[in-house]
């Protein structure tokens, strides 16, 4: 048989099975999500994703290792709309993500029903409300995945990143761990599954479906260093003080003043003793590039 026939014929077959699995999707997300917890949405949220990706043909193979447990931002190279799922088949992930993925048709619904936080892109007031509601998933244990090149590439290379999301783990304090996904065909890169530019959803599905030999290498790499400058964090912000010294009777200050130090809070602390959220890009920039390379 043709090949163009046997694409049409993966096609109908996987399809066949796709449409229940997403009407299921819809039905979880809408009735039974509200009725768990978020340790049983994470294990039915991994648990669908595993089942997609196999359903489209796409096998999975992790490496490297993941944090598994407690707050964590993952920061990914984006190459299809496949990403999130086998993010999610790893660890169940909420994302920050470009708004236009709530209009796509399904899966933004899908993907706003599992958490994703929605950020209008060029706004700064969008970037603030973003930020604040990292914060808020962080103080609860929970895991976000991020796109910082802000769009979807071949895969083979990366976009620019955007820091500005990076804020937040100035001050929350949570590891950063950098990870890259290679697309391969039949055990070789490529681009097969990507989509990108004017792609309609339906098209890179025909593609997507119609193929066979689809496969996600997904690399954890190590989590970044938070310093500045390479010295520990935390460390360096305690060693940067100097040495408390009681000063003479006379030069102490009115018990009225309060010099403006000591009423920093622990977070901007924290978040002085972490690199500039442009340092970490660059540094998780590289660390993908590297895993994208190997």
């Amino acid at each position: 048989m043709a090949g163009g026939a046997m694409s049409v014929v993966w096609f109908v077959a996987r399809m066949a099975l796709l449409l229940p699995l997403l009407v299921v999707g819809l039905l979880c997300v809408g009735v039974v999500y509200p009725l768990l917890s978020v340790a049983g949405r994470c294990r039915l949220n991994r648990r669908w994703s595993r089942l997609l990706l196999a359903v489209c043909g796409i096998r999975v193979r992790a490496a490297g290792e993941p944090i598994l447990d407690g707050p964590v931002l993952y920061v990914a190279n984006h190459v299809s709309w496949i990403d999130i799922f086998v993010m999610n088949s790893v660890r169940a992930t909420a994302f920050i993500a470009k708004s236009e993925i709530r209009a796509w048709p399904v899966i933004g619904y899908l993907v706003a029903g599992a958490g994703t936080l929605f950020i209008q892109r060029g706004q700064r007031h969008a970037v603030h409300a973003v930020s604040e509601a990292m914060q808020a998933r962080f103080a609860q244990g929970e895991a976000l995945g991020l796109f910082p090149e802000g769009t979807t590439s071949l895969g083979d290379d990366l976009l620019p990143f955007h820091a500005s999301l990076f804020e937040p783990v100035r001050f929350a304090a949570v590891p950063v761990q950098p990870l890259a996904m290679q697309f391969r065909q039949h055990g070789k890169r490529s681009s097969t599954a990507a989509f990108v530019g004017e792609e309609t959803l339906v098209a890179n599905l025909w593609r997507v479906l119609g193929s066979r030999g689809l496969s996600v290498d997904i690399i954890y790499l190590p989590p970044l260093d938070l310093s500045v400058d390479g010295a520990p964090a935390m460390a360096q912000a305690t060693e940067s003080k100097p040495a408390t010294q009681t000063p003479p009777a006379t030069q102490t200050p009115p018990a009225t003043e309060i010099s403006p130090v000591t009423q920093t809070s622990p977070n901007a602390k924290a978040a002085s003793a972490v690199a500039p959220r442009a340092v970490l890009s660059e540094r998780a920039r590289h660390a993908i590039a590297r895993g994208l390379n190997g």
